[in-house]
């Protein structure tokens, strides 16, 4: 074999040795990549093996069999589920209600969840789907159109009873109902804005009649008040007549006495009060009255 024959099998030897090299290492690059998996936060992983659901891991970096385990990721956050359908009040009236449940999976039934149902999905559409639009549709007839306007909590709360009930059986939790919108008939909303409306004329009429009412008290109030005092005037100021006749009897009586004891007084009160003339009489000036000078 000449020299060149060699060198040409060698570089072939070569080149198959390197692709072969290659191959092995995407191989194993594959394998590593394929045991190797996370799982999001919120979720859990269900690993399947030939299509069997055989354990459950929590969010982080796992590993499993390459090629062979596959992984299905399950939310066990709270999920909302919306419907909208056609009902009935207790009245018969017509009535289209979007209702809302928000929901969560039971973190550690993830696995009996994916095995009995295939998923969120499937569970959702075969089973909590159906009970909540019957649910509902039990409920809503319960209540007349204006309660379902007026108190929605008291809907909302048959609704949640009864869903709860339903449910009791299933790796899951209801947490709330809400009650989006409800929709009547056009002609009901009108009378009920008619109604509404001759119920505050009512209400602000009773008002005008209760201030006019409490004016007039307050008026009457006011006038019993001013009579009060007048009264009280009235009542000082013949209680300070009264005072001031037995305090002028009083006084006189005091002077009666004194005159009684003391006769000079009289006497020492004129000379007292004369201004030093002689009295006028009929008979002219200068002329001199009788006196009476008999002795008592």
């Amino acid at each position: 074999m000449s020299l060149n024959a060699l060198s040409s099998n060698q570089t072939v030897t070569n080149k198959l040795k390197f692709g072969s090299s290659i191959v092995f290492a995407i191989i194993a690059i594959s394998i590593v990549f394929s045991s190797v998996y996370t799982v999001e936060e919120g979720h859990v992983g269900i690993v399947k093996r030939f299509g069997e659901a055989k354990y459950q891991e929590n969010p982080g970096l796992h590993f499993k069999l390459p090629f062979i385990d596959s992984v299905e990721p399950i939310e066990v956050r709270t999920r909302k589920n919306a419907e909208k359908m056609a009902s009935s009040t207790k009245e018969q009236m017509p009535v289209t209600i979007a209702v809302s449940v928000n929901w969560t999976v039971d973190k550690n039934a993830a696995l009996d969840l994916f095995r009995k149902y295939g998923g969120l999905v499937q569970f959702e559409q075969r089973i909590l789907d159906p009970r909540f639009r019957s649910a509902t549709k039990d409920t809503i007839p319960r209540y007349e159109a204006e309660q379902l306007i007026q108190d929605r909590a008291l809907a909302i709360q048959g609704i949640e009873q009864r869903l709860i009930e339903e449910m009791e059986s299933f790796p899951v939790v209801v947490d709330n109902i809400q009650i989006e919108n409800i929709e009547l008939p056009a002609k009901y909303i009108q009378s009920i804005e008619i109604k509404q409306t001759e119920k505050n004329l009512a209400a602000a009429e009773e008002h005008k009649l209760e201030r006019q009412r409490l004016e007039a008290l307050r008026e009457v109030n006011t006038a019993d008040a001013k009579a009060q005092g007048i009264i009280k005037v009235a009542e000082a100021e013949a209680k300070a007549i009264v005072l001031k006749g037995q305090a002028e009897a009083t006084a006189i009586e005091a002077k009666a006495k004194a005159l009684h004891n003391n006769p000079l007084i009289v006497s020492l009160t004129e000379a007292q009060n004369w201004d030093g003339k002689l009295p006028s009489t009929i008979m002219g000036e200068g002329s001199l009255p009788i006196l009476d000078m008999r002795k008592n």
